[in-house]
């Protein structure tokens, strides 16, 4: 007499597998990963250029209709809040809100500015938060 004996039909991946998937999956990410971060931080520079160049018109504005631009202790919260002092020309919102750079810092306001003396100057401070800078950290402004 012979008696077969069956063997268990094999479920899931052995260790050796399950390996193989993990390092292909390694290095797609090691190759593919890179791209989406200069993408990323392009993104960023677009967002923060394209932000600058709204608040300058919004600030235009300001200046025909107030016949002024806004003071520095004002800053740019007047564009969604009446001044106390010219509450009765303020024809505003001149933006819908006051948001943050793309790296969540406030954007910046002086005047009279740096870069141009007779009016303002508006900027981010880029992914650093600090003036100045190079790359990333460089500041984006109005000039």
């Amino acid at each position: 007499m012979h008696i077969q004996t069956q063997r268990p039909a094999r479920h899931g991946f052995t260790l050796l597998e399950i390996m193989v998937v993990v390092i292909i999956l390694g290095i797609l990410a090691v190759t593919i990963i890179p791209q989406f971060m200069g993408a990323t931080s392009e993104a960023k520079l677009g967002a923060a250029k394209a932000h600058v160049s709204e608040l300058e018109s919004a600030v235009d504005v300001f200046n025909v209709q107030m016949d002024r631009y806004p003071t520095q202790e004002e800053g740019l919260s007047v564009l969604v809040t009446a001044p106390a002092s010219d509450a009765s020309k303020w024809r505003g919102p001149y933006v819908k809100q006051l948001r943050k750079d793309p790296w969540g810092h406030p954007y910046q306001y002086r005047r009279p500015g740096t870069h141009h003396p007779t009016g303002f100057d508006l900027w981010s401070q880029g992914a650093d938060g600090v003036d100045g800078g190079e790359g990333d950290a460089a500041d984006i402004g109005n000039w």
